[in-house]
This record gives structure tokens, sequence and C-alpha cells, in this order.
């Protein structure tokens, strides 16, 4: 069987049986989605595709239990620009993962924090280990998730469930997930390969790309469709978001990441008043 074997700065990829694989390979820096990392994660989900592949895996090397830590504290504006605006390499990367016209399948082998959980949700599908963990904590730092984001949780998980994961920014638990739907299946950790090749790779190499392909694309452009916000709406979310990020408590929220410390937020719900419900 021929393998066929990349490079990027941070991630591996081997293209195996018409599969591409994807590896985050930063594991001291806990895989963050850094911008370096985001470049790379793009790029490679581009040459896959470029190859022909009928799937695209995105694995990673974990360290201390972390499958990826989710965007890098350190990179996050602190000039009251957007953290997350439509052509950050962050929302870039997401991006491609949905676009792609090929599946993308998440291999899950420990925990998910932060932007790392909304990749996820990005892929087509997710196999994780009996020990992963999920975690969506915009709010632990005082970052304003964008309305793309929010509705994506919305659309796989149901309003109470998305509410929960955003409103506690605690893990949930691999049962947890599989039961509400973040994931497809879960597996202990010693059958992760074994399941991913017999359950997903090899029904995709038989079945028609061509067929999947189209089915992808579609499955995009319906789920856009039950989301559609007047542009009164558009403006409102803009103001909330802006007046959280040019605010006191998304410098503290970075600040005290960067100083190792419990986050000391001041902000008040009724900082938000622009207009009245």
């Amino acid at each position: 069987m021929a393998t066929n074997e990349q490079q990027f700065q941070l991630v591996n990829v081997t293209i195996e049986d018409r599969i591409c694989f994807i590896e985050m390979n930063n594991p001291q820096k806990l895989n963050c989605l850094s911008d370096v990392m985001c470049h790379d994660l793009v790029n490679a989900i581009r040459y896959g595709y470029s190859q022909e592949c009928v799937a695209i895996v995105i694995k990673a090397k974990c360290y201390k239990g972390v499958w990826s830590a989710g965007h890098d504290i350190r990179e996050l504006p602190q000039d009251g620009s957007d953290p997350l605006a439509y052509d950050v390499p962050m929302e870039r990367m997401l991006h491609q993962v949905q676009e792609v016209a090929i599946p993308v399948i998440a291999c899950v082998d420990g925990s998910v924090w932060g932007g790392a959980c909304d990749l996820c949700l990005s892929c087509d599908m997710i196999i994780a280990s009996d020990n992963a963990t999920f975690a969506i904590t915009p709010a632990k730092i005082g970052i304003p998730y964008n309305a793309s984001g929010i509705m994506h949780f919305v659309n796989q998980l149901g309003l109470n469930k998305a509410r929960e994961m955003f409103f506690l920014a605690t893990p949930i638990e691999a049962e947890d997930a599989l039961n509400v739907g973040l994931i497809n299946r879960v597996v202990p950790i010693e059958d992760l390969d074994k399941v991913l090749e017999e359950h997903f790779l090899a029904p995709l190499r038989r079945n028609s790309v061509m067929s999947i392909s189209a089915i992808k694309r579609q499955f995009r452009i319906l789920s856009k469709a039950s989301s559609v916000i007047s542009s009164e709406g558009f403006e409102r979310i803009n103001a909330y978001r802006t007046r959280v990020y040019k605010g006191a408590d998304y410098i503290e929220g970075i600040n005290s990441f960067l100083e190792k410390r419990a986050p000391h937020f001041k902000g008040k719900a009724s900082d938000l008043d622009t207009t009245p419900y």
C-alpha cells in the first residue's frame, strides 16, 4: 500500500489508501490553535483534497491528556479588534473544514477545549475514546463568541445543551457528548484506530465520493437555511459582541490566563443594554 507523507511546521500529513491523516504535532503547546497551526491545517486539508482523497482524518499527538487546548490565548488581540472576525486564521480554518467537499472526521483521544471543540463540531463526524472530554470556554476568558459559531452549536446540540456548554464552560464526558449528538461513536482508547478504520474509513472507500461530496455540500447549504437573521438582529449581535471585546473583562480574562491566576471580572449584564429586547 503506497503511503504519501508531507510535513508542515506544526502538522504531519500522511495519505494512505485514499485517506488523508492530518496529525496536529505541537504537544508541548497542547496543540493550541495558533495562527501557524490554523494555517497548517488549512493547507493540509487543501493538500488532501488535491490528492483526490475520499476523506480526511484530524488527529493529534496528545500531551498530558490534551487533544487540543483551543485558541492560543497569547495571540488574542488587545487593541479593540474582534478576536473572532470572519477572516482571522482560526475562523478561516473552521470554514475550510466545513467547506472542503469530502468528509472530515475528528479522531479524539483526550480533552478538547475552546476553539478545538468548535473544530471538532466543524468536522462531519467525530469518533472519540471513552476518556475524551469536550468544553467550550469563551466565558472563562471573557470572549464574545461569534453568531456563526453559536448557531453551529445550536444546530448540532440543540438550544439547551448549547446554553449549558457556553454558560458553564465545564467539560462534558464522552458518553454525555454521544447522548446529545455531539459525537458519533465512543470506544475504548485501545480500539480507537480499529473502529475508525472498520466503521468509518472502509465504508467511505467503498462508497461514491462524488455522491458523498454532493450530499456534504447540501448539508452545508441546508444547515444555513434555518439560521436566517434579520439585519437588525445582526446589528444587535455586533453591538453586544463589540462591547465585550472592547471592555475591561476581555483584557482581564487574557491577563489572568497569562498570569496563571483566577480572573476578576467586574462587568455587568446591564453593560450590554444597547437596545431593548
